[in-house]
């Protein structure tokens, strides 16, 4: 939580120090999430906007702000260090960053802040206030203070362990984290190409309103935003398999949640335990403002693995008070395959994709409920699947050059494990397409030609050993300093004199390499290429904390 690399947003040391730690790496995290999802600065600009202004949103969930404290105390020391660390920044930093002029906000409704983020993000798409958005959230541990807090109102785990729905769960243990998603209708994605996680079928948001106590649980008003997501999502909840629950792993919040699921579920269907449960908390702690981006991270990647994996970590035990038997959900307990459901509808065997209901709480009453569901994003790749005609330009580039040999590390790790996998020439075009269009170029870049994913790996290894050209390998390299401009160079605005197609593939790389700027998309406008997801750049770790010497 102290590292950062100021350099890569064009941030001051100065200021880096006195920024939250949880608005530098929020911000680390949406850079990777847009790198990821194969968009550059300059694909985001909205051209029919006459400028380079996106139109994109960015929702993100913060509860604590805990490293004033520490600012504080340098301040009672007599060290000058203004106290000046407000929530607001760490979504309004993202904006500014990549000039993104959607809706920006940073939201605190305790444990459902990121998934509320979500649901929010996904409302303003639907009233075409952003075409895109991030969201996600953040939650750090920056003080002793926060510990105390939780001792006092007595919710944490009396031994340092969460048990989702186990006996003897009395707390739960604070984690941290970070996450982002970036959103975008689901029709547009798919014809632009982009590589599709899951799809957000519905999801709702409500309060409590007033109970027997203020940080006691509703069931009714769980049971509401349930049915009301599901509403949304125009799904039978008899088609949904998983349940990623809340399940904080206390006497008294797991069997209210059991009860507001399953009076849910049942107005449906009278079927039992059918839907496995479980609650990534008993893997990774609390994530408590950013639970819900953890939530959806494990749901994804179950989606992704096809797997469903154990949640009852500390215990072999169920939580007694919790009849299990006549509800619709059995707990996660080993590792197991997530298989899809095979339902009976008139007479005949309907498959459906695998779905996920996921719940996020929080104290004070916000509850937020979404309903999930797997994409066949292979089908896809498949039908776009073609022999490789020719080589194509593989580009990396990075701030600084300890990056870049980095990154390249990264690319060869990722290009080995993927000469394993089904479809590897095909995918060769749209690995240099992503890094081409995706990436942002900076100071430092390698660039090359390859036929195959291996001639891929064999030129990482000779610039990963001698940093140049080996032998008849062509490897073209070039460093710059920050804010150095080549002699010649061109801008984005100047390529008319640099068309791709009165050069060579060698040639592009070699400018590309010398600092010139290419336009890539211009190689692509009679096909369509599909985004993948590749590594994403490299920061550099360098200590920034208030109270240290520059």
């Amino acid at each position: 939580m102290d590292k950062f690399d100021p350099s890569f947003f064009h941030i001051s040391p100065v200021e880096a120090r006195l920024m939250d730690p949880q608005e530098r790496l929020f911000l680390q995290t949406v850079s990777a999430c847009f790198e990821d999802a194969g968009y550059s600065k300059y694909l985001l600009r909205d051209e029919s906007a006459g400028d380079n202004r996106a139109n994109i949103g960015v929702f993100v969930g913060v509860t604590y702000n805990n490293y004033q404290l520490h600012v504080i105390k340098e301040y009672e020391k007599g060290n000058s260090a203004p106290i000046i660390f407000e929530s607001h920044s760490i979504a309004n930093r993202v904006s500014y960053v990549y000039n993104l002029r959607g809706p920006s906000i940073s939201l605190n409704s305790a444990c459902s802040s990121s998934l509320l983020a979500i649901h929010l993000a996904c409302e303003s798409i639907k009233r075409s206030e952003c075409a895109m958005a991030i969201a996600g959230g953040v939650n750090l541990s920056l003080h002793p203070s926060k510990y105390l807090s939780l001792c006092a109102t007595q919710l944490v785990s009396s031994d340092g362990h969460c048990r989702s729905f186990g006996e003897d769960g009395d707390g739960y243990v604070p984690g941290e984290g970070v996450g982002a998603v970036l959103l975008k209708p689901l029709r547009e994605a798919i014809a632009d190409g982009d590589h599709i996680y899951a799809v957000i079928r519905g999801s709702a948001v409500n309060n409590d309103g007033k109970t027997f106590g203020y940080s006691v649980p509703n069931p009714v008003a769980q049971t509401e935003v349930i049915q009301q997501a599901l509403a949304v999502a125009r799904i039978d909840p008899r088609t949904i398999s998983y349940v990623e629950a809340h399940g904080t792993g206390t006497k008294l919040g797991d069997p209210i949640e059991i009860t507001g699921l399953s009076n849910a579920y049942k107005a449906y269907t009278p079927d039992r335990q059918y839907c496995s449960i479980g609650s990534v908390k008993s893997n990774i702690g609390h994530l408590e403002a950013a639970a819900g981006i953890a939530q959806i991270t494990k749901v994804v990647l179950q989606m992704k693995r096809k797997k469903l994996v154990p949640s009852l970590l500390h215990t072999p035990r169920l939580n007694p008070n919790i009849d299990f038997v006549n509800t619709p959900f059995f707990v996660q307990q080993t590792l197991a395959e997530w298989k899809q459901p095979a339902l009976q509808v008139n007479g005949e065997t309907v498959i459906y994709p695998r779905r996920a209901g996921i719940s996020s709480f929080g104290a004070g009453g916000v509850n937020v409920h979404l309903v999930l569901e797997e994409y066949p994003a292979d089908d896809e790749r498949d039908i776009q699947g073609e022999i490789a005609k020719g080589p194509e330009i593989i580009v990396l580039s990075a701030q600084k050059e300890d990056n870049l040999h980095e990154y390249a590390q990264l690319l060869k790790n990722f290009i080995e494990k993927s000469v394993k996998g089904p479809s590897q020439v095909a995918q060769l075009r749209d690995i240099a397409y992503t890094l081409q269009t995706g990436r942002d170029p900076l100071a430092c870049r390698l660039a090359f030609t390859a036929r195959d994913l291996e001639e891929i790996i064999e030129k990482l290894e000779i610039f990963l050993k001698h940093g140049k050209s080996f032998g008849k390998n062509a490897l073209y390299v070039g460093y710059r300093t920050a804010g150095e401009k080549l002699r010649g160079e061109k801008t984005r605005d100047d390529l008319e004199t640099l068309r791709p197609s009165s050069l060579t593939l060698e040639k592009m790389a070699e400018l590309w390499a010398s600092g010139q700027e290419i336009n890539w998309a211009s190689m692509y406008q009679n096909e369509r290429r599909l985004r993948v997801s590749l590594p994403t750049s490299p920061f550099s770790k360098e200590r920034y904390w208030v109270g240290d010497q520059p």
